[in-house]
Formats: C-alpha cells, sequence, structure tokens
C-alpha cells in the first residue's frame, strides 16, 4: 500500500522554447520549396497541400510562446490544469533531462494509449519523483523517433 506524502504543486511550460535564427527559417523554407517543387513536378497536389499545411502549423508552433501549465500531484493523481489523469491508467514512470530541462512521462497501460509529458523544475525533482514513485513503478525512459526528430528540427 502506499505510504501518504504530501502533495506536490507546480508551474511549467507546456514544452521547451528552442531559439530560432534566421537561418533556421531560410532552411525551413528551403527544403519547403525543394519538396514542393518534387511535388508540383510529379503532379502529386495532395502531398503538395501536405507540405503548406505542414510549413504553416511549424511556423505557428515556433512563433507561439508556450502556456503554463499547473501541475498537481497528489493521491489520487496527475491533475494538469483541471484533468485529473489517474494512476490507474498508467503501468510506470520515467525521468527524462533534456539539456536543462527536466520531465516525467507516465507509460500507459493501454498498448496504444498516450504517453503524458510533463515538466517540471529541478527544485521540485525530488518531491515528484517520490510521489510518483509512491504509486508506480519507475523504468528507464528514452526519447521516442517523434522526440529525436522534433529536437533535431528543433521545433
Amino acid at each position: 500500500m502506499a505510504k501518504a506524502l504530501q502533495p506536490v504543486s507546480w508551474q511549467a511550460e507546456e514544452y521547451i522554447i528552442r531559439d530560432h535564427n534566421l537561418w533556421w527559417y531560410i532552411g525551413l523554407f528551403v527544403v519547403a520549396a525543394g519538396l514542393s517543387a518534387l511535388a508540383i513536378l510529379f503532379k502529386g497536389w495532395t502531398f503538395l497541400i501536405l507540405i503548406i499545411l505542414s510549413v504553416i502549423t511549424i511556423l505557428i508552433y515556433s512563433l507561439r510562446p508556450p502556456r503554463k501549465i499547473r501541475y498537481h500531484l497528489d493521491s489520487k493523481g496527475l491533475t494538469e490544469e483541471n484533468k485529473l489523469h489517474s494512476y490507474d491508467d498508467f503501468r510506470a514512470f520515467g525521468i527524462l533531462k533534456e539539456g536543462e530541462h527536466y520531465s516525467a512521462i507516465l507509460i500507459p497501460k493501454k498498448r496504444f494509449g498516450l504517453q503524458v509529458k510533463i515538466y517540471f523544475p529541478e527544485g521540485s525533482g525530488e518531491e515528484i519523483v517520490d510521489q510518483l514513485g509512491n504509486h508506480l513503478p519507475m523504468e528507464e525512459v528514452k526519447p521516442d523517433f517523434l522526440d529525436k526528430i522534433v529536437n533535431f528540427l528543433r521545433i
């Protein structure tokens, strides 16, 4: 049975802010122009529309500042803003360090369930790990393929 721990609350940004200089934007448009030229050459109109929508989406997310999200961990689970993620939905958790940033990743029980990734300040890390470890086993986690792509592209 899990021992009673004090609830932990904190605020963190929803994602890591990555710096984009002029060359990043030029590279984005060069790649998009090249892929668009190939799509036009091979008359892949659906692919062309997908490229355009992807570039617009990447630009919006790269220019939009992250929201500050309130988190709360207690005996019921993780509350993210007003949404409760029950411990019963997860089989384990892991801690990941990305540069200077720390995150906890909640691993779902369901095969195709979505992971929940939460960032936290280093000073609160011990309390957060203790609270999660009181309810879930800890596993080693590594960045998945999508995380590696996002880090490489600095999105």
